[in-house]
C-alpha cells in the first residue's frame, strides 16, 4: 500500500509540474504580447500631453504674447465737424460768421519709461506661469512615480500568490490522495481548501489594483483609460542614500520657492511700474479750420498737452499702491522662508525613515524570509515523508505568507518614501 501511495504522490506532483509549467508559458506569452512600459517613458509622455501642463505653457504664451504689444502707443483719432456755426435761422450779416468746418488729429504719447515698465512687468508674469508649470510637473511626477512603484511590488506580490497558489494546491492534492487510507483528516482538507480560495480571492483583489494604476497612470499620460500595458519590472530593489540638504540647495531646486522668487521680482517690477505713474504722458494736437465764407483765411491749431501726476490729489493712488505691494513683498518673503524651513525638516526625518526602511527590506530578503523558507520547505519534506501533521505545515506556510506581506508591505512603503523624498528635492 506504501508503495501504490508513494507511485500515486509522484504522478500527482508530475502532473501538478506539467500544468505549472504550461500555465506559465501562457502567462509569459501574454505578458510578451502586451507592451512594457518604463518609468522615464511615461513621465515623457506625461510632461508633454498631460492637460495641465498645456494649461500652463498657453498661459506662459498668453503673457508673453501681452508683452510683446505692452510698448505700442495708444491709437491716434481723427475728427471733424462744424466750427463756430450760426443757428439756423439766424440772420448772417458778415460772411465771417458762417462758421468754419474743423478736422482734428490727436496722438497721447505715453511715457517712454512707464511704456518699458509694463513690458517688464508682462514679461516677468510669463515667467511666473512657467515656475507653475514645472511645480505642477513635479507633483504629477510623484504621482506617477508612486503608482509606478506600487504596481511594481503589486507584480512581486501576485509572483508570491502564484507560488502560495501552488504550494497549497501541491499540499490539497497530498492531503486527498492520503485521506482514503487514512492518512489524512478531512478538517484539514476543508482547510487547505479554504486557504486556497483565500489565496485566490487575493489574487483577484491584486490583480484589481494593478489595473487601478494602470488607469491612473493612462489619466496622467492623457491616454485613453481602458488602454492595458505592463510595466517593466526590471527595476529591481535598489540601495538608495538620502543626503541631507542646507535651505541653500532647496531654493535652488524647488520650483514653488522659485515661483515665489518670480512673484517677488514680478511685484517689484510692478511697484517701479506704479513710480512711473509720477512721469507725466504728452498729447499732440492739431485742428484744420476751413472758412464757409469767403474773405476769411483758413486757419489752423497746435495744441501740446502733458499730465501733471503729481498733484496731490492723483499721486495718492500710486502712492499707496507701491507700500501695499511692498507689504505684499514681505509677505511673500515669510512665505518663502515658511517652506524651506518645513521642507528641510520633512527631508531630515525621511533621511532617517528611508535608512531605517532600507534595513529593513535588506533584513527580510537576507535573514528572515530565507529562514522561514526553510522552516516552511523542512516541515513541508516531513509531511511529504508522513512525519508530520498538516496543521504545522499550513502553521509554517502562513508564517511566511505573513512574512512575505510584511516585505511587500515594507519595500512599497520604501519606494514610495523616496519619491516623497525626491519630490521635496525635485529630483
Amino acid at each position: 500500500m506504501n508503495s501504490k501511495n508513494s507511485e500515486n504522490l509522484k504522478s500527482m506532483k508530475s502532473n501538478i509540474k506539467i500544468v505549472f509549467l504550461v500555465g506559465s508559458v501562457l502567462l509569459a506569452q501574454q505578458a510578451q504580447a502586451q507592451q512594457s512600459v518604463r518609468l522615464d517613458s511615461i513621465l515623457q509622455v506625461i510632461n508633454e500631453g498631460n492637460p495641465m501642463l498645456k494649461d500652463y505653457r498657453y498661459r506662459a504664451e498668453a503673457m508673453t504674447n501681452f508683452a510683446t504689444g505692452a510698448k505700442s502707443l495708444m491709437a491716434p483719432e481723427v475728427g471733424g465737424g462744424p466750427w463756430m456755426f450760426p443757428y439756423p435761422g439766424t440772420n448772417v450779416m458778415d460772411e465771417r460768421d458762417k462758421g468754419q468746418i474743423m478736422l482734428t488729429v490727436q496722438q497721447k504719447f505715453t511715457n517712454p519709461a512707464k511704456l518699458r515698465a509694463n513690458q517688464s512687468y508682462l514679461n516677468s508674469k510669463a515667467a511666473i506661469e512657467k515656475a507653475g508649470e514645472t511645480y505642477t510637473y513635479n507633483e504629477l511626477r510623484a504621482l506617477a512615480k508612486t503608482a509606478f512603484f506600487q504596481w511594481l511590488v503589486l507584480e512581486k506580490k501576485k509572483k508570491v500568490l502564484r507560488e502560495n497558489e501552488e504550494i497549497i494546491q501541491l499540499v490539497l492534492k497530498i492531503s486527498q490522495v492520503r485521506y482514503p487510507y487514512n492518512q489524512s483528516k478531512l478538517g484539514n482538507i476543508y482547510k487547505a481548501e479554504g486557504r486556497l480560495l483565500e489565496v485566490q480571492n487575493m489574487i483577484l483583489m491584486n490583480d484589481n489594483e494593478i489595473v487601478q494604476k494602470n488607469i491612473l497612470l493612462n489619466q496622467l499620460m492623457n491616454r485613453p483609460k481602458e488602454l492595458r500595458f505592463s510595466i517593466d519590472t526590471t527595476v529591481q530593489y535598489r540601495q538608495f542614500v538620502p543626503e541631507l540638504v542646507d535651505t541653500a540647495t532647496l531654493a535652488q531646486n524647488r520650483s514653488d520657492v522659485r515661483r515665489i522668487d518670480k512673484s517677488i521680482l514680478s511685484m517689484r517690477l510692478n511697484q517701479a511700474l506704479e513710480n512711473n505713474q509720477s512721469k507725466p504722458d504728452f498729447t499732440l494736437s492739431y485742428n484744420h479750420m476751413i472758412p464757409r465764407g469767403s474773405g476769411m483765411p483758413g486757419q489752423y491749431m497746435l495744441l501740446g498737452m502733458v499730465t501733471i501726476p503729481i498733484a496731490p490729489w492723483s499721486s495718492k493712488m500710486y502712492k499707496s499702491n507701491v507700500k501695499g505691494m511692498g507689504s505684499q513683498i514681505e509677505s511673500m518673503k515669510r512665505e518663502r522662508e515658511s517652506i524651506l524651513n518645513e521642507v528641510q525638516g520633512m527631508t531630515a526625518g525621511m533621511v532617517n525613515e528611508i535608512n531605517t526602511l532600507n534595513q529593513q527590506v535588506s533584513n527580510y530578503e537576507k535573514r528572515i524570509i530565507p529562514a522561514l523558507r526553510k522552516n516552511y520547505e523542512t516541515l513541508m519534506l516531513a509531511y511529504e515523508e508522513n512525519r508530520e501533521e498538516l496543521p504545522i505545515v499550513i502553521d509554517a506556510y502562513e508564517t511566511l505568507i505573513m512574512a512575505q506581506a510584511q516585505y511587500l508591505d515594507t519595500l512599497r512603503r520604501y519606494y514610495e518614501t523616496i519619491v516623497n523624498y525626491e519630490k521635496l528635492l525635485e529630483k
